[in-house]
């Protein structure tokens, strides 16, 4: 009986109509390319020796028939492991060998069964590799007598690996409806083809499959607001269609249930009244708490004097008292006081008796009695009514789940009051005993569930301000339009913008920043007035730097209350250019340029320039020469070299702003410089019937001076009589009439407009 073993297969499957049947047999089909991904195995060598002795192993593999029976046995074990046993109506002969092979990685496997007699073999255990993947195991049959059989194939789907761990985020472009789900599990040998999420939404269960996952992330967008979603689960899902039947196999659950909350929508069309609440009114309902509440220390002073001769057994309480009062402070009001003029005396007043004496805090007499010199006290400012606030909103839109609404309110920054009312409740009243400037914000919160309290996000905040004299100033809404800024001069600048017509008697607040300032460093920084952001509110910009970029927004400003900022507008200011630029020259080809800088200047590099005729090019045009980063020195050099001799050049320097765009200045700062020639040199000198023959070159092997600012040549022999010769700069031979018997000093000169350059001395005798 044969070992048991393990080669490479076929590399092909087995036809859905001929499964099993071997290439090289009767009715096989031919071999098939091999799948991509999965490398052709070498066919079994043909060791068919027919009818020799002890040749049976490899007469029954060359004679491998499928076997068409009742199925065997095939399972898949939890740790990932196929066991194939074989049953009795699969059993042909006992001189049979009984074979299993199994495909679906990237080559085939063949398991032979023990030997048996009256009992079955032990199962075939294969160690699948991969998690998730689908193997074909086949029965194959090869009889002793070489005869022909059937065999049958089962298909098995392996479990894919469970997901190791979830995390669940907020999925920012829409936390109401949306998540972004991240899972962790093992990548190698496991294979899926979609996730299945479970998931408790709030009481109903769910669970569907999801395909969409790349690298482990997903953004799940069908969420609804505010629900309270728990025991979410994540399995990794096995599909493979064989024969017209789906395989399907989920792993197992081991990381931690999660949950989740969805943000909740916030509540719609949130606004906000003020309503003066009548002092009448007021003190009736504020009962015995109303001095409390809002009458200052001096004034209760006063109650208490006014109150004491109608001491009595019979008299009245303080709190009825006081709204008797009121009831006839009222009255008289609306009878006399309201037609007062502003110039009615205090003494006319307290004729009437010490009861009126309390009136004392109203507008018209506090007036007057601050421009009489009667010596009486001077009254008290009113002190502060409290006033009804009304907010209202409307639900967040559906389908939204919330428990009820947060109230947010906070007074000058410092004091908070938070407050929770119900789902029901779409008002909210409360007195505000105080004045100051107010933020308000209605926010929609859930809470039923497991999950995190989760609120929404705050639609909108609403900010008002309440004046000592009760005056209500709405929030502004409004941006300043159509900003512009128009530079008057190298320091100052003017804003101006457009309102509507309900805001033109609003004040403003304009803020400027540099730009520039940020860009440098701080040990070079040339501006620093507008590093930090400036308010002003003047529509005048001064103190600016000539070179820097600013950024100005301006606000509409209506009592402590600051509307929302403008669209930012930039400008830049033009740098006023270097001064006092000079060139020293330091040869034919070689000089130095040097310049100041104004003190009063922010750039971000000098720029040297230079424009010249090219001869290589037979162009003239202005290119850099180099570029030198600003430093806070107000003196700058450069030396330029590799000029051309005898040639004319243009020199400019400019500053360059660090803005965008850039802005330069100046083109006017130019110098222009014809350099000096190269000194000729004489190469021959001949003397010939009182003729003295001289030849020179200059600057190399025949130099092209169409271009060159060359004028002539200088040719000088000077002895006893000196004896000059003007040559033209095409001809650079002369010749000079001189009589013999003399020494002369010869010598040639290249001249230019502004200098010249004279050969070596030649010493000639004649």
């Amino acid at each position: 009986m044969l070992p048991q073993f393990a080669i490479a297969g076929h590399g092909s499957e087995p036809s859905a109509g001929r499964r099993g049947a071997e290439p090289g047999l009767p009715g096989a089909p031919r071999p098939q390319p091999p799948l991509p991904g999965r490398p052709r195995s070498s066919p079994m060598p043909d060791r068919r020796r027919r009818g020799a002795p002890g040749a049976r192993s490899c007469l029954l593999w060359l004679f491998v028939l499928l076997k068409s029976a009742e199925p065997f046995q095939v399972a898949v074990r939890e740790d990932n492991c196929i066991v194939v046993s074989l049953e009795a109506s699969d059993v042909v002969s006992s001189s049979s060998v009984y074979v299993v092979k199994i495909a679906g990685e990237s080559k085939n496997y063949f398991f032979q069964f023990d030997e048996f007699n009256s009992t079955l073999p032990a199962p075939v255990v294969f160690n699948a590799k991969y998690h998730g993947l689908y193997y074909i195991v086949t029965l194959l049959v090869v009889n002793s007598n070489m005869v022909s059989k059937s065999a049958r194939s089962i298909t098995v789907l392996t479990k894919p690996l469970p997901v190791s761990n979830v995390s669940i985020y907020d999925y920012k472009p829409s936390p109401e409806t949306g998540v972004l789900f991240e899972i962790q599990y093992p990548e190698k040998y496991n294979v899926f083809t979609r996730v299945n999420i479970s998931y408790w939404e709030g009481k109903d269960y769910r669970t569907m499959l999801y395909k969409d996952f790349f690298k482990g992330k997903t953004v799940f967008n069908h969420w609804l607001p505010g629900i309270c979603y728990s025991n979410i689960t994540f399995q990794l899902v096995s599909e493979a269609t064989f024969n017209k039947s789906t395989l399907v196999e989920y792993s197992g659950v081991q990381h931690e249930p999660k949950q989740h909350r969805t943000v909740p929508y916030p509540p719609r069309n949130i606004s906000v009244q003020i309503v003066p609440i009548n002092r009448n009114n007021w003190e009736e309902h504020s009962g015995n708490f109303a001095e409390e509440s809002f009458i200052g220390p001096q004034e209760i002073v006063r109650k208490e004097k006014s109150s004491r001769p109608s001491e009595s057994p019979t008299a009245t309480p303080a709190a009825n008292s006081s709204a008797g009062w009121l009831d006839e402070r009222s009255n008289s009001t609306e009878d006399g006081t309201s037609s007062q003029p502003p110039w009615w005396s205090s003494e006319a007043e307290s004729s009437e008796g010490e009861e009126e004496f309390v009136r004392a805090g109203s507008r018209d007499y506090e007036a007057t009695d601050a421009n009489t010199g009667s010596g009486r006290p001077t009254a008290e400012p009113p002190p502060f009514l409290p006033v009804q606030m009304v907010l209202t909103w409307l639900p967040p839109k559906p389908p939204t789940a919330f428990d009820g609404f947060h109230i947010n309110i906070e007074r000058e920054e410092n004091s908070t009051e938070f407050l929770t009312v119900s789902e029901d409740t779409h008002k909210f009243v409360a007195e505000l005993k105080e004045p100051g400037k107010y933020k308000l914000s209605v926010t929609t919160f859930s809470s039923s569930g497991s999950c995190e309290v989760r609120g929404s996000q705050s639609a909108k905040t609403l900010s008002f301000y309440i004046s000592p004299s009760g005056e209500w100033i709405e929030e502004l809404t409004e941006k300043p339009q159509h900003v512009t800024v128009t530079v008057l001069s190298s320091t100052t600048a003017l804003t101006s913008w457009t309102a509507s017509h309900e805001s033109s008697g609003n004040s403003t607040i304009v803020s400027v920043l540099s730009l520039t300032c940020q860009k440098q460093k701080e040990s070079q920084r040339l501006e620093k007035h507008y590093c930090t952001e400036v308010n002003s509110s003047s529509s005048l910009i001064e103190n600016l730097v000539p070179g820097a970029q600013y950024q100005v927004v301006v606000y509409l400003r209506k009592g402590p209350l600051v509307g929302p900022p403008s669209d930012p507008v930039t400008f830049s200011i033009v740098p006023t250019g270097i001064k006092d630029l000079t060139l020293y020259p330091l040869g034919p080809t070689a000089v130095v340029l040097s310049w100041n800088r104004p003190f009063l200047g922010v750039f971000r590099k000098y720029v040297v320039e230079m424009f010249y005729f090219n001869p290589s090019t037979m162009t003239s045009e202005w290119t850099t020469y180099y570029e030198i980063a600003a430093t806070v020195s107000l003196t700058a050099s450069v030396r330029i070299a590799n000029l051309l001799p005898a040639w004319y050049y243009n020199f400019r320097v400019t500053m360059v702003t660090w803005g965008d765009p850039e802005l330069s200045c100046c083109d006017s700062s130019t110098i222009s410089f014809i350099t000096a020639p190269v000194a000729p040199k004489i190469t021959s000198v001949e003397y010939y019937n009182h003729l003295l023959y001289v030849t020179w070159t200059y600057g190399g092997d025949g130099p092209d001076l169409s271009h060159s600012r060359m004028l002539h040549w200088m040719v000088v022999a000077e002895g006893k009589k000196k004896i000059k010769k003007s040559v033209t700069r095409n001809v650079m031979t002369a010749v000079l009439s001189l009589p013999p018997g003399d020494i002369y000093n010869l010598s040639v000169t290249a001249c230019t407009e502004r200098g010249s350059n004279t050969s070596m001395p030649q010493l000639v005798k004649l």
